[in-house]
Order: structure tokens, then C-alpha cells, then sequence
């Protein structure tokens, strides 16, 4: 009735989804559009909750209307990533979230974690929950869930332990064969493979927004020890930093700089006294190149050491440079060489 109603007037007299739905499936049964693109608006228009993004990403649609449903879909998609971006928050309520909210959810580049390693561990945990049975889990395991883990961003320590584990909870064969195919993706570049497209950029996804940053290390033991650290940073990821000791108030000048302090982790065996050649560089717009912006060499005998001003320009001139942060991101690399002392770093 509802449909006939509209085909006259135009109008609904109902706002609720699941009948506002049932509507649309019967507009694309007799192939009314503007009955179809009207239902798709108005859930549009109405106030999403979880129930209802549930509900959108649950529903069965056939080829004609996909397109409209996918303006449905793609509202629940975003309300979902939204509400549970901070994973710290919700733990325990994501673990009773169905599958499409849970693809939905981490799928999102805006995911607040710590880092990809708990990714992965709350899907493990997940799915041990959601699907007891162990060939259902593995299934669902390979063909939905490992998708959605970034491994090109986790820990080297967590990917160790992924591979080395002999836990029958999941697919083990399918989650080696995705790290083996990320690592020869990072040790042969795609376009020296001859990869299709497709395959060269399902890897290249971007970092979601970790708590713990992660970090591109190169260590040397030859000729001398050496560690070369890669970080790549957003002008809101320093903003962060305001009353941190890397933005440092000055106060003979009265401002604040940007200064950039380390630490080492080293082995207690070891002595404290170390002596490090230190470089820091950032890539600029204008060269592309890696620029130095401090070169020191520095005695180092514990606690955090480093420069308040390594840049000499006030902390609003520095964060405001284009030259310097190019596409909103600052790329810093820091080399720290052993000249005397025996370290025992790590990086």
C-alpha cells in the first residue's frame, strides 16, 4: 500500500528503517526508481544508531538498486567507524558486534589503537569468540577478517611471534602466506616484479592513527655500529606535543622551539658512557632531498639527551612551513653512530 500511495502522491507515510527498507526492496521488485532513490534519502536523513547501520549493512539487495543502497551502506559504514574509533573505549561491547560492524569498523583508516599489533589481537580474540567452530573460524578467518589487518604496519616483534606460532585457532597457513607476501612486497618494490595493479597497491595502505608511532629502522654493525630511524610525522601529531619536552619553552626568548630528545635502551652489563655522532634530517619540499638540521657529537650517559632548538625559528614558524612539512607531514631521519663506549643498542 505504502508503494502505490507513493506512486501517487509521491510522499511516505512511514519513517521507520525496517518498513522504510521493506519499501525500497519492493520499489526495485517493480522497478519503481524514484520510489527507490526517495527510500534511499530519507534513511539518509534519519538519525543513525548502531541497531540501524546494522541493520543497512545487513540488508539483501538486488543489481538494479545496488546503487542506491550503497548511499545507505556507506552512511552506516561511516557512523560505525566513527562511534567505535577508539578502540581503548569499547573492547568489551565490539566483542558482541557482528561481522559486517566488525569489517565496517576496521576497515577505517581513523581507528584510534595503540598500534596494528592490537588489530590483529582483538581479531584473533574476536573471532575465537563469534565462531567456536573451528573450520567456520578459519573461513571467516581468511576470507574477511585478515583483509582488514594492515601487516605492513605491525611490529617486526608481533610478526615474529604470528609466524612462529603454532596456535590451530586460526588458518596459520593463510596468515604466513599474507606476511610473506607484505615482506616480498617491502623487500622487491612492485614495480620490479611486473605485479598487476591490483596486487602492487594492496599493500599500500595508509598508517590508521597509533598511539605509538612506528618507526622505519636500518641497523649497521659494520664498519662501526650504526642505527639509521625513519618517523614520519603530522603537523596534528606535533601540535600534540605542545607541553611535551620536544616543544620547549625558551625563556629568555619567551617561546616555545622545537627540540627533539632520545634515549637508548641498552644492557645494564654494558658501561653508561657512551660518545654518538648524532644527525637529524628532514626532507624538504624545495630538494626533495634529506636536509641536515643538526650534526653533534654527544656524550651519553643515560636518562633522555638531545637539543631544545634544533631548528633555531620559533615553534609557529616551524609548524606552519610548507618547505619543511610537505603534504602536512614532517619526515625526520635520525643517525646515530657508536664513536666510543660499547652500546649494546637496540633500536
Amino acid at each position: 500500500m505504502e508503494l502505490l500511495s507513493f506512486m501517487y502522491s509521491g510522499k511516505l507515510t512511514t519513517t521507520q528503517p525496517t518498513l522504510v527498507l521493506d519499501i525500497m526492496m519492493a520499489a526495485d521488485k517493480f522497478e519503481v526508481l524514484s520510489c527507490m532513490r526517495h527510500c534511499s534519502q530519507l534513511l539518509r536523513s534519519l538519525p543513525m544508531t548502531t541497531e540501524s547501520a546494522l541493520l543497512y549493512l545487513d540488508h539483501p539487495c538486488s543489481i538494479s538498486m545496488a546503487a542506491e543502497v550503497q548511499h545507505v551502506t556507506d552512511a552506516a559504514k561511516e557512523y560505525l567507524a566513527n562511534k567505535f574509533k577508539d578502540l581503548a573505549t569499547f573492547p568489551v561491547g565490539l566483542m558482541n558486534m557482528p561481522l559486517a560492524g566488525i569489517e565496517a569498523i576496521f576497515s577505517s583508516t581513523g581507528l584510534h589503537v595503540e598500534s596494528e599489533d592490537s588489530i590483529y589481537s582483538f581479531l584473533l580474540d574476536w573471532a575465537r569468540e563469534q565462531y567456536p567452530e573451528s573450520e567456520e573460524r578459519h573461513k571467516i578467518w581468511g576470507s574477511r577478517l585478515l583483509p582488514l589487518v594492515r601487516f605492513s604496519h605491525m611490529t617486526w616483534g608481533k610478526l615474529q611471534q604470528v609466524l612462529a606460532s603454532t596456535n590451530n585457532d586460526v588458518d596459520h597457513e593463510q596468515t604466513t602466506k599474507r606476511i610473506a607476501d607484505m615482506l616480498l612486497h617491502k623487500a622487491f618494490p612492485a614495480h620490479k616484479q611486473d605485479l598487476a595493479e591490483d596486487a602492487a597497491t594492496c599493500w599500500q595502505v595508509p598508517e590508521r592513527a597509533y598511539t605509538y608511532k612506528p618507526l622505519k629502522v636500518v641497523e649497521f654493525d659494520q664498519p662501526c655500529q650504526q642505527v639509521t630511524v625513519f618517523l614520519d610525522l603530522t603537523r596534528e601529531e606535533w601540535l600534540n606535543f605542545y607541553l611535551a619536552p620536544n616543544c620547549e619553552w625558551d625563556e629568555k626568548r619567551e617561546s616555545y622551539h622545537f627540540g627533539l630528545r632520545f634515549a637508548l635502551d641498552r644492557d645494564p652489563e654494558y658501561p653508561l658512557s657512551l660518545t654518538l655522532d648524532c644527525e637529524v634530517a628532514a626532507r624538504k619540499r624545495s630538494s626533495v632531498e634529506f636536509v641536515s638540521i643538526v650534526k653533534d657529537e654527544v656524550i651519553f650517559t643515560g636518562g633522555m639527551q638531545g637539543c631544545s632548538d634544533i631548528l633555531g625559528i620559533p615553534w609557529p614558524t616551524f609548524i606552519a612551513d610548507d618547505d619543511i612539512f610537505i603534504n602536512g607531514v614532517l619526515h625526520l631521519r635520525a643517525n646515530f653512530r657508536v664513536v666510543a663506549g660499547q652500546p649494546g643498542l637496540q633500536a
